[in-house]
């Protein structure tokens, strides 16, 4: 465990957890914790292997040392980072005995301020109630100049399985899909935490399935199904036609086509030797001086 992660150890930001009885929670937390724990017997890694990559990547271009990282929403706990200390805190209880983690959601953990250098967020910020809040946590628990880098599936995921419900159940549509957050969302999320430089951006890993099963197969595997609370429960009928849509849909070889849109963020505690935009007002040469025509 990290050696701020201590009680009365550093300062903590009580007012940014959230009031465990607001009524504008999205998820369902026991059910979050439930379906982790069932993924954590035949975990299905593909889709957050993907977004791994992504992030060593990233950090292949920061030329610094990492010392104090904080891993949140761990998962198995495979992210590493040599030479460097890294805490792990995970919401599901077979993940987080598995890897040493700290057993808490990710928006209820108050976090020390500036104890690390380093926040990864690899595949759960699409699940958790309170986004700008664990956004806001993860920016005042990094040091100045310290880096945040996260990744999760948003707007655009399963667009095909989306289509499928929605034509099974055109009569009485259900309540199935998560709220998506788009890019440019996101970038906006990263401002409004107080991250300075943050960028935003978006890749599509595509799949191809041989059937509805396989898919759903998988998203059992990623703790990726429905965590709407009060979702009715899905029948033999519907998931009959929804297969039969998903099937339809099916390129010639008969398998069908599913995305997975990946949204990486970036973004950094404000530090004063950071870069920052030229005051307005302070350009000494007029641009439409410069696009008129040479004579």
């Amino acid at each position: 465990m990290h050696r701020h992660l201590v009680p009365n150890a550093a300062p903590l930001h009580k007012r940014a957890v959230p009031d465990p009885d607001s009524p504008s929670e999205i998820f369902d937390r026991a059910l979050r914790r439930k379906r982790r724990d069932r993924a954590a017997r035949d975990y299905e890694s593909f889709v957050r292997d993907h977004m791994l990559e992504g992030i060593y990547e990233r950090l292949e271009g920061v030329k610094r040392d990492f010392r104090d990282v904080l891993d949140l929403g761990s998962f198995d706990g495979v992210f590493t980072l040599p030479g460097a200390t890294i805490t792990r805190l995970e919401a599901g209880t077979a993940f987080a005995a598995a890897s040493g983690a700290i057993h808490a959601d990710e928006d209820r953990y108050p976090l020390p301020e500036a104890s690390f250098d380093l926040v990864v967020s690899i595949g759960v910020l699409d699940s958790i109630n309170d986004v700008p809040g664990v956004l806001a946590l993860a920016r005042r628990a990094l040091r100045p100049d310290g880096l945040f880098l996260g990744a999760f599936l948003g707007a655009g995921t399963l667009a095909t399985l989306r289509a499928a419900f929605l034509a099974a159940e055109a009569d009485r549509p259900a309540a199935r899909f998560h709220p998506q957050i788009d890019v440019r969302s996101a970038g906006d999320l990263l401002s409004r935490a107080g991250f300075a430089l943050p960028v935003a951006d978006v890749e599509t890993l595509a799949v191809r399935y041989a059937g509805l099963p396989n898919l759903i197969r998988d998203l059992r595997g990623m703790a990726a199904t429905n965590l709407l609370p009060g979702a009715r429960p899905l029948t033999r009928a519907t998931l009959i036609a929804a297969a039969q849509q998903f099937a339809e849909r099916a390129d010639p070889d008969g398998r069908t086509p599913e995305r997975f849109e990946i949204v990486y963020l970036t973004g950094w505690a404000p530090d004063p030797s950071q870069p920052k935009p030229a005051r307005r007002g302070s350009a000494t040469a007029s641009l439409a001086e410069a696009l008129k025509p040479k004579s």
